[in-house]
């Protein structure tokens, strides 16, 4: 009786405690003043961050972490929730994911007893994009439910997940939530901000996943790729296609076709998961596939990125604001159908918190699944490295549509069949019949498979060798970091070494395929083959979700070698995670005339810039100099400050000075010039980039708007404006290729306080064109980019659009996308490196393009001055990506100089700046930020 009296005492004090720390859970209403989603109510990052502290400080389920600064410096934090005992080993359960997720040396019994005894782990993010709301709220709510809530399911949760709850932008929530509560009458609140929500990017901080030159993407790459290795990653966003309450998994074609299969069919399982739930708790408006434009072609963002770690990364994009909105009547999304099996009706009013509600369910039916399947999703994580790595280990063809068509076009050659094949004869493909249910078998030959399938030089690299004695090893370096800070085994010769033939330095970095993450590496050094996507036969093309193509050694100029058979040498793995610096170069001080600097090494910018800032002279020369194949060499004349300044860059930045007894004859003297640089009210994304560009590499600048140049007198203040794409509006009839990812979004200006008015306006050709024309007159350089190089048909500069045809009137109309269509690719132009523009640039160049700009100079143009920098050379210029009717491309003028007046407009096409990835052309706008001659 005793016994069975102090049992009962024991339950009861329990009870009692856990009851107790019950209560010292506060709920979000209780610590910030109202529930998650009560409308026109958001609470930005300070409040947030000590709501996490608050919880990590009462609960035994969780541990917050903080992963790093932000740009603005705030504190990244991670909270990681559990069970109470998963919480007391978050160490063996990290080194379980870490081992499965390499997949190194484990066979596959061992991973199967691994994944028994381990915990899923789910990333779940919010705030990414700071103006869409929802993410960073229902990151908060998510996590007070399962820090707070006893029924089974979050029970079970909890015992067999460890979640992994990141703020994806703590700088941009604290600016939007701030900007949204400044208003006192609710209903004026708006989301108008007047900058960007990430410092420099704004919304392409989801787009820096694989290059990683923000501090976030840094932060939370860490967590993902060096760290945790999280089976499941959800990336919530907004918005929701009209008509629609969200947008989920599956995705439309195109995938990658580098992705193992169980990363296609897991995602379908998790959204399977997802909007069954949702149906099951009678919550319409789910829509997937073709019911959105969202694919798994990209890579780059935080999603994304994870796909090409074997991490199922999942994406929604739902409706929601503080604000109450509506579901309008969009008749097409009232059809139940594959892509929407439950349409939401219209409704006049959706309120915040539905879309909280919402959230919290799929997150919900994430953390469900894996704590059902966690033993099959740890595994599957094994698996998919594992055969990564036998790829790696083997002869290996990666299937793509240019594959498949070289099989389908060299049996139509041999048969000399020219016009509509048939498709039981060459498997061409009947449109009467597309899925071959008429028509049984193919007669093609195994020898036309075996032509392509089996051709010995269409392999898959088995590695890629970067030597170290390339023209710019310090920006290859850069891409080598990428590479590590992404979680890629790269290792380094300690000796040199020959490979097929080929001798390489000590120094140079090997990086091999047989590792877990071959996607992503394949992804890094190979080009993208995108599919001729098309709404239908001879109809137009369905724009890519981002890029078609983005090759990172291709975009950032890194000379490399791909390695067909197996290779071994004097190789010393790099450890995970270690980044590595530009090799130290020995400085010697010379009593000669001074130094040289080579022009093609990007670094060399840096110290230039140094340089001036304290007064040394700086020169270039124009033919380069014996020994250095190249133009625009830099010329350091010998003295203290020099021999400082140098000595540290040798060591710092991996910059070769290299000494000269006599001064060269024909050294031309630069100048530091007075940089102004376009922006706008919100903030400019591509204006951004260049910003961050900038700094990076200490150009001193100042910010510009509208309103500024429509004052006048640039030339006393400026001797260089940047325009980047999408500043100067187009001239009627020379719209040419390119739409706006985003739509002109300017507020009215009553909605602006008064400290950001003079950020308002426009490029007009009223106002801002004849003050523009006036600075170049007057001696200024305009750099123009992209859509901006508009300014060259408004001043009436003797170009043309290259890409155009007759009309019925005889007219120039821009080639439909029938005929021409190139978004976001790769593509090769030749360069005239005399031309001071593309000092340090070789003969050939790769460009992003996306749509962009194509010249064609007017007869006399060159007689007048005008210069073409860049053109494209050949019918084929694809690199990576998508380029339909790349023919048209071919003599097409890419890039141009013209005289203006006593000044100088630059204009380039290609996105020479894109997103701080293309390193290869950062020198065609560095070479026009100084002055030459006085």
């Amino acid at each position: 009786m005793k016994i069975k009296s102090c049992y009962t005492l024991i339950v009861l004090l329990w009870l009692c405690i856990s009851a107790a720390q019950a209560q010292t859970i506060p709920s979000p209403k209780s610590f910030f003043g109202f529930n998650i989603g009560d409308d026109y109510k958001l609470t930005n990052y300070t409040s947030t961050a000590a709501y996490f502290k608050k919880l990590a400080a009462v609960s035994n389920r969780t541990k917050l972490v903080d992963i790093g600064l932000t740009e603005e410096g705030r504190h990244q934090y991670m909270m990681i929730v559990s069970s109470p005992a998963n919480i007391k080993n978050l160490n063996k359960y990290k080194e379980i994911s870490q081992k499965l997720a390499r997949a190194e040396g484990i066979s596959d019994q061992q991973a199967l007893a691994m994944a028994a005894k381990g915990k899923a782990v789910v990333w779940i993010d919010g705030g990414l994009h700071a103006t869409e709301v929802v993410g960073a709220h229902q990151l908060i709510e998510t996590m007070y439910q399962l820090v707070s809530r006893k029924d089974p399911e979050t029970i079970r949760i909890l015992d067999n997940v460890i979640i992994l709850m990141t703020h994806a932008n703590p700088d941009g929530m604290e600016l939007v939530s701030n900007w949204y509560m400044q208003e006192s009458d609710p209903k004026k609140r708006n989301l108008n901000i007047p900058r960007l929500y990430e410092k420099y990017i704004g919304h392409d901080n989801n787009r820096d996943f694989y290059m990683m030159n923000t501090k976030e993407s840094t932060n939370m790459n860490r967590q993902l790729f060096l760290e945790w290795f999280p089976q499941i990653m959800y990336n919530h966003h907004q918005r929701g296609p009209e008509g629609s309450v969200l947008a989920g998994p599956p995705y439309r074609d195109p995938f990658n076709y580098v992705f193992d299969p169980l990363m296609i069919t897991g995602i379908d399982a998790l959204g399977a998961a997802m909007y069954s739930r949702l149906n099951t708790e009678n919550k319409p408006g789910y829509t997937r596939l073709t019911g959105s434009s969202f694919s798994t072609w990209y890579n780059g963002g935080l999603r994304t990125t994870t796909q090409f770690h074997n991490m199922i990364g999942l994406l929604t994009e739902i409706i929601g604001n503080p604000t109450p909105e509506k579901i309008p009547v969009v008749p097409q999304r009232l059809i139940p159908n594959g892509a929407t099996p439950n349409p939401v009706l219209p409704q006049d009013v959706w309120h915040f918190r539905q879309s909280i509600d919402y959230s919290v369910s799929l997150n919900y039916a994430v953390l469900d699944y894996a704590a059902r399947q966690h033993d099959e999703v740890l595994f599957n994580i094994y698996r998919m490295g594992k055969n990564a790595i036998n790829r790696g280990n083997k002869d290996n063809w990666t299937l793509s549509p240019k594959r498949s068509d070289a099989i389908t076009q060299a049996y139509k050659a041999d048969q000399k069949v020219t016009e509509k094949p048939d498709a039981g004869n060459t498997g061409g493909g009947n449109p009467d019949d597309p899925m071959g249910w008429s028509t049984r078998g193919s007669n093609i030959p195994m020898k036309y498979y075996d032509a392509v399938l089996k051709n010995p030089t269409l392999r898959d690299p088995r590695g890629y060798i970067l030597p170290a004695d390339q023209p710019d090893f310090p920006t290859a370096t850069q891409f080598i970091n990428a590479l590590i800070k992404a979680g890629i085994q790269v290792q380094k010769a300690n000796a040199d070494f020959t490979v097929a033939g080929k001798k390489y330095p000590a120094g140079s970095y090997i990086v091999k395929t047989n590792q877990a993450f071959r996607p992503h590496v394949l992804d890094m050094f190979e080009p993208q083959d995108h599919p001729n996507d098309f709404l239908y036969p001879g109809g137009p093309p369905i724009k890519p979700y981002d890029a078609a193509g983005w090759t990172l050694a291709f975009q950032m100029g890194v000379h490399f070698d791909r390695i067909l058979d197996s290779f071994n040498g004097p190789f010393q793995p790099i450890p995970y995670g270690k980044i590595q610096s530009s090799p130290k170069q020995t400085f010697a001080a010379t009593t000669g005339a001074g130094y040289l600097l080579s022009s093609q090494v990007n670094n060399a910018f840096i110290v230039v810039n140094n340089l001036l800032k304290v007064g040394v002279e700086v020169y270039r020369l124009p033919k380069g100099t014996a020994g250095m194949s190249e133009t625009g060499t830099f010329f350091i004349p010998a003295g203290a400050n020099t021999k400082l300044i140098l000595e540290k860059a040798a060591a710092d930045v991996g910059i070769k000075a290299t000494a000269i007894e006599q001064r060269p004859a024909d050294a031309v003297k630069i100048s530091s010039m007075r940089i102004a640089l376009w922006d706008t009210y919100g903030g400019s994304i591509p204006s951004g980039w260049v910003r961050w560009l900038l700094e990076q590499y200490h150009f001193p600048y100042d910010i510009i708007y509208p309103q500024d140049i429509d004052a006048g007198n640039l030339h006393s203040k400026y001797d260089v404006i940047i325009f980047v794409t999408r500043a100067i509006p187009p001239v009627g009839g020379e719209r040419g290729n390119r739409v706006s990812l985003f739509a002109d979004r300017e507020p009215k200006p009553e909605e602006v306080t008064a400290e950001f008015k003079n950020r308002l306006g426009k490029i007009t050709p009223e106002k801002s064109v004849p003050q523009l024309k006036s600075f170049l007159e007057d001696g200024g350089s305009v750099v123009t980019i992209g859509s901006s190089t508009n300014l060259a048909y408004h001043l009436g500069l003797p170009v043309r659009n290259e890409l155009v045809e007759k009309n019925s009137k005889n007219e120039d109309k821009p080639l439909p996308g029938t005929k021409y269509y190139v978004p976001g690719s790769i593509l090769s132009v030749s360069v005239d490196p005399t031309v001071p523009a593309a000092w340090g640039m070789g003969n050939t160049t790769d460009i992003d393009f996306d749509n962009s700009p194509v010249f064609k100079l007017d007869s006399g143009a060159v007689e007048k001055g005008v210069k073409p920098i860049a053109w494209f050379s050949t019918d084929k210029p694809l690199r990576s990506g998508w380029a339909w009717g790349q023919a048209y491309l071919k003599d097409g003028i890419a890039a141009f100089v013209a005289p203006v007046g006593k000044g100088v407009l630059y204009a380039f096409g290609p996105e020479i700046t894109f997103r701080a990835q293309s390193h290869g052309t950062f020198k065609l706008l560095f070479n026009q930020l100084y002055s030459t001659g006085k």
